[in-house]
């Protein structure tokens, strides 16, 4: 098996350095020592790349950064033993050449094996069978179909059936729901740090949290549904109460929050794996359509699959959808290559960003740009953020959820300069201050305002602090909610503080939700 391109110069120069290196009849102690070391280096290197390659199995983003390091850190071992009196150069350079192998076949089992070896551009599906029948219809190759794509490489995959439900589920998301399936992938991967942790201490797949999450919400935090469900992986209040979930001290619902929201699932799908029998499909089923249902299927048909028709039928149409299609999710995580699927690499190494200046995430969106992603970092600031809205002033000195990524771009475009006076230019300017009136009016927005806080709060030029606010008038006014509006734009329009109109007027964060005719007392506002 050929060996990386990039690594055949070093290793051809090592190995015929290695031929007329002669042997040392005598090695000094230190000499020795240093050759030791060396050894050890190897060692740890060999380790390094060896788990870096469970990471690039496993489609993890950091597996090939993660081997590329490890690989040059063997290879500055083996530029040293070439100097080094009493290095063992064969047995280094034996190391380097087998993992290098194990490189090539990782590869080329996850390119080839899965479709039979077969390497000559014909599709090793296309018998002359007409294959335009849905997958879940009877065809007698059905089963053979099934065996060519399923290749058991991670314990998720002897944990549920791999049958032409799942299957078609992975054709639509494949198809019609591709896009929100990369952008369930990119929001995971932003947010995996805080949800990974919790869900692991339980044991359970981190596949099957992918595909319940880009199932419930495509992960996206603020979700919410009619039927009163809420946050990344939909609880309803009574369900999140029993297992943490719910407004805290400061009015937050914890449903929104992508660490409690995750641990508080773990602990569910582990109570429900343990009550059905470690059946994922069955766990699946209570998350969606009630613990009492699938408890009470299990009991009446012990041993049966989810599958079994006297079983599947008993679970309403909603059910019988979110199953396969959990599972779907979750075995394309695993399987991308397989599909012909390529997940976006996605920096996601967490940092904190803090505020030097006022800002609202809708301003952080713009001036951090796209900086490298599909669609820019609102949905990661959103995500990971939660507490906030995205038109919601945030002080300065706060400290952000972040990655390293967004802190890099933020201390080069959002501090000062250009593209930080627009953004906060572009989120300040309203279509009123566009209106020409005859007479002259008591507020404007200043265009091309730079403090880095709301417009009409003056700041000191030197610290941008604001300064003290000048008394209020005694008289409260009010204002009446229209059609469209969001507290952001009133509170942009009349200059007010956020938290001061939302105490005022009973709003509750995050959702600060408005209803058109609804009054609202002005309170601490300057417009």
């Amino acid at each position: 098996m050929p060996v990386p391109f990039r690594a055949l110069p070093l290793l051809a120069a090592l190995v015929l350095l290695s031929l007329a290196t002669p042997a040392m009849a005598w090695v000094s102690a230190k000499d020795r020592a240093a050759a030791d070391a060396l050894a050890q280096q190897m060692q740890v290197a060999e380790k390094r790349y060896t788990n870096a390659l469970v990471l690039t199995s496993n489609s993890d983003p950091k597996g090939q950064a993660e081997s590329d390091a490890a690989l040059e850190d063997m290879e500055d071992v083996l530029d040293a033993c070439a100097k080094q009196k009493g290095c063992q150069m064969h047995t280094l350079l034996a190391t380097y050449k087998r993992l290098l192998k194990e490189k090539v076949d990782a590869e080329s089992d996850a390119e080839g094996d899965d479709l039979m070896g077969e390497d000559d551009g014909s599709d090793p599906l296309d018998d002359g069978s007409d294959h335009s029948v849905p997958a879940s219809s009877n065809v007698p190759d059905s089963a053979r179909t099934a065996r060519l794509l399923d290749d058991h490489r991670h314990p998720f995959d002897s944990m549920v059936e791999y049958n032409p439900a799942v299957q078609a589920g992975i054709r639509r998301w494949l198809t019609d729901m591709r896009g929100t399936l990369i952008d369930s992938y990119e929001n995971y991967q932003n947010m995996r740090p805080q949800m990974l942790p919790a869900w692991q201490a339980t044991g359970l797949p981190e596949a099957l949290l992918f595909g319940i999450m880009a199932k419930e919400s495509n992960g996206r935090v603020h979700v919410s549904s009619r039927a009163g469900a809420a946050g990344l992986l939909q609880f309803m209040p009574a369900t999140g109460s029993r297992f943490g979930l719910g407004q805290d001290g400061t009015g937050f619902d914890t449903r929104f929050d992508p660490y409690s929201a995750t641990e508080a699932a773990a602990s569910y799908m582990n109570e429900r794996m343990g009550e059905l029998g470690r059946n994922i499909e069955f766990a699946l089923a209570a998350y969606n359509g009630g613990e009492g249902r699938a408890a009470r299927i299990w009991r009446d048909h012990p041993g049966s699959s989810f599958w079994d028709a006297d079983v599947y039928r008993q679970f309403p149409a909603e059910t019988q959808d979110y199953v396969p299609m959990v599972i779907a999710a979750a075995w394309l995580y695993l399987h991308p290559k397989q599909y012909g699927l390529e997940f976006p690499k996605v920096d996601a190494t967490p940092a904190p960003l803090k505020l030097a200046r006022t800002a609202s995430i809708y301003e952080l969106t713009i001036c951090l740009g796209t900086g490298h992603t599909r669609e820019g970092f609102m949905r990661a600031l959103r995500n990971l953020n939660p507490r906030y809205q995205a038109e919601t002033w945030i002080p300065a000195g706060t400290v952000l959820n972040a990655n390293a990524h967004m802190v890099s771009l933020y201390n080069r475009q959002c501090v000062k300069g250009p593209t930080a006076e627009l953004a906060h230019t572009l989120v300040t300017a309203t279509v009123d201050s566009a209106i020409k009136y005859d007479s002259p009016r008591s507020t404007h927005v200043a265009v091309g305002d730079v403090s880095g806080v709301p417009v009409g709060v003056p700041t000191t030029v030197a610290t941008g602090t604001p300064k003290a606010a000048r008394p209020k008038a005694a008289q409260v006014r009010s204002y009446k909610v229209a059609r469209g509006d969001t507290l952001g734009k009133i509170v942009g329009k009349f200059q007010c503080q956020t938290k001061e109109i939302a105490k005022a007027n009973g709003l509750r964060a995050p959702a600060y939700a408005l209803k058109p005719g609804q009054k609202l007392k002005l309170v601490g506002c300057d417009g």
